[in-house]
């Protein structure tokens, strides 16, 4: 073989310790951590700030679309959103808010808060598992999260250890299940 065909022959890809070929490695790298490239300078600046200010609680940074967030367990869910509303950096005196998501194996509540002064908006969620759909009330804290706290309990079954009046909000004493779950029984009807 003459040596300029040996120039153009690509060298053997390195092979691990069982002989095996690696694959090549993307020219891009896989980034580490959540995706905040959604977010602008000052939300990417409150939401440093978020994490600093929730460090005890472990968050978890993220967004939501163009809104910081962090997730926090449900045992930090009161004071990560009182941390929030008595920071001076974040001021949250208003929930705008609250509402329940149904992920199969898992139920989220999602808090968006709202500082007045500056104007802007931040998120705070907690998960529980479905068959245990148990998260701290906030009522304390915001008394608009009375009412959102029932329907998350009627539709869902979340309780909310703390909450003054669990009664249903939307649906009547008798009612069974929860109709916001992905497993509760729709049946097919006609409307005449």
């Amino acid at each position: 073989m003459a040596a300029s065909e040996q120039q153009d022959t690509p060298p053997n890809p390195p092979a691990d310790a069982d002989g095996a070929v690696a694959e090549e490695v993307a020219d891009e790298a896989e980034p580490e951590g959540p995706d905040l490239s959604s977010l602008g300078p000052d939300a990417r600046a409150l939401l440093d700030t978020m994490v600093e200010a929730l460090a005890e609680f472990d968050p978890q940074p993220g967004a939501m679309s163009d809104l910081p967030q962090v997730t926090v367990g449900r045992q930090h869910i009161v004071d990560a959103c009182r941390t929030m509303k008595e920071d001076d950096r974040t001021s949250t005196l208003m929930l705008l808010c609250l509402t329940a998501v149904d992920y199969s194996e898992t139920l989220q509540m999602v808090y968006f808060l709202q500082s007045l002064d500056p104007e802007r908006t931040l998120v705070i969620k907690t998960e529980a598992p479905n068959d245990d759909p148990v998260i701290p009330s906030v009522t304390g804290l915001w008394s608009a999260a009375d009412w959102y706290e029932r329907e998350a309990h009627d539709l869902f079954g979340v309780s909310f250890p703390g909450h003054p009046d669990l009664s249903p909000l939307l649906l009547y004493d008798e009612f069974e299940g929860h109709p916001g779950r992905k497993e509760y029984p729709f049946y097919e009807y006609r409307e005449f």
